[in-house]
């Protein structure tokens, strides 16, 4: 079993999501001993925004792709290819005012890719990238799960799960830790409330029975 490990706080060792996203990766190892580990910390090797450029070889219009263009293309198909690997993601997702981190987002927008994340049938989208299974360590300096206010402020969640299920991704666990900016107290019971919540989310990942029959 592959699983990827992904942070995107620029807060460093200061990071309730790094913390709990090292603390998820440790728990699933214990309980899936065989398997390997991929790193990637978007905080230190963030693709650049989504541009013309990474968007040129795409759409195919240019006889010949540029440098610029083929230097974004070759960045686009790693990090794809590398999600593709992966059985299970595990991803740290603090909200930023109030929605993911831009690293996180412009590591997205380079997996959205037509034909290899997702195809446009003529009964719609369809995701490519099924039988995976999706762990988000979510932390928020505030509480916005308890009140439709807050629901309706956060675009973090909300936001990776309509993604990831876009590009097939439909065993998404989250992680939750909130309040951890309303004091030393708060912070602790959320970090607790997570570990519970790590408890919970480690067990049989979505495509397990299918790897197994596969070594």
């Amino acid at each position: 079993m592959k699983l990827l490990h992904v942070d995107s706080s620029v807060l460093g060792t200061n990071s309730v999501s790094r913390q709990l996203t090292a603390e998820v990766v440790a728990e699933w190892r214990k309980g899936h001993p065989n398997t390997t580990v991929e790193y990637l910390d978007l905080a230190v090797d963030a693709p650049n925004h989504f541009s013309a450029d990474a968007l040129g070889i795409k759409v195919g219009v240019q006889a010949e792709p540029t440098e610029a263009q083929r230097h974004e293309n070759e960045v686009s198909e790693r990090l794809v290819a590398q999600f593709l690997a992966a059985d299970v993601i595990v991803v740290g997702a603090p909200l930023y005012n109030f929605t993911v981190p831009t690293q996180l987002k412009a590591w997205i927008d380079r997996l959205a890719q037509a034909g290899r994340t997702f195809k446009y049938t003529d009964k719609g989208p369809v995701g490519l990238a099924t039988g995976k299974t999706l762990i988000v360590a979510s932390t928020r300096g505030g509480i916005y799960s308890t009140s439709e206010g807050g629901q309706a402020m956060e675009h973090q969640e909300s936001y990776l799960k309509v993604v990831f299920g876009f590009f097939g991704v439909t065993d998404v666990r989250f992680v939750r830790a909130e309040g951890v900016a309303m004091g030393d107290a708060p912070k602790a019971a959320a970090i607790g409330s997570a570990r519970a919540d790590i408890a919970a989310a480690i067990g049989k990942a979505a495509n397990q029975d299918q790897a197994t029959l596969a070594a």
